[in-house]
């Protein structure tokens, strides 16, 4: 793929691998880096709330420090930065930033918005953690799939990591328990191609109509 091509949907979508070895002395921008997310954000998400918040990890320094965690991973090191995904558990109290912006984009009418507000917030606010939980990291695992296909388009490539150590995560990065680690994704260029993989056939993971 030439540089800055942009591939269809279907190259994209066959393209892309789970990558472990990484070019060490390829850089992604952050200006590009900052492209890639907002692409990605365009993913769907529980009332438009956009949990997902991106801690993006392009220090060497820092990218060392983070290597013990990752259970010494070398693509934590190797890619030219590493994107940790966070699910913000408090994502409900920038509801009227959100709901501004769709009135400004002359989504809905102030009233409208402000009703989606007040329910929101009540809502979300008033949710078992448990539950919280859950739509944080069904909302952040869409994003970040958003964020590998995007990076493949641009010619990059991605692995997603639940393999760390959260709480240490927290701790190198003074993280408040409002963010939850969801993934690391280590994104640069590969050095050795992924592995391709096998898929169960649609018949054995598909069903119509009710379980049979």
């Amino acid at each position: 793929m030439n540089e800055g091509a942009e591939a269809s949907f279907f190259t994209v979508l066959n393209g892309r691998r789970s990558v472990r070895k990484y070019d060490k002395d390829v850089a992604i921008s952050e200006a590009e880096l900052r492209e890639i997310l907002e692409i990605a954000t365009k993913s769907p998400s529980s009332s438009n709330m956009q949990p997902w918040r991106f801690l993006v990890v392009t220090d060497p320094e820092l990218k060392q420090k983070l290597l013990p965690i990752a259970f010494n991973q070398q693509q934590v090191v190797e890619a030219a930065a590493v994107i940790i995904v966070l699910g913000d558990l408090e994502m409900y109290n920038l509801s009227e930033n959100i709901y501004a912006e769709a009135v400004a984009a002359g989504y809905m009418t102030e009233e409208v918005a402000s009703n989606f507000i007040a329910k929101s917030t009540k809502m979300y606010a008033e949710l078992p953690a448990e539950r919280l939980k859950e739509i944080v990291v069904f909302d952040t695992g869409l994003v970040a799939m958003q964020i590998m296909l995007t990076a493949r388009a641009k010619g990059y490539d991605t692995v997603p990591m639940g393999g760390y150590n959260r709480d240490q995560v927290k701790e190198l990065f003074n993280i408040s328990d409002r963010y939850l680690p969801t993934l690391l994704l280590p994104i640069g260029k590969a050095a050795a191609e992924g592995h391709p993989t096998t898929r169960l056939p649609i018949d054995e993971v598909t069903f119509f109509n009710g379980l049979k």
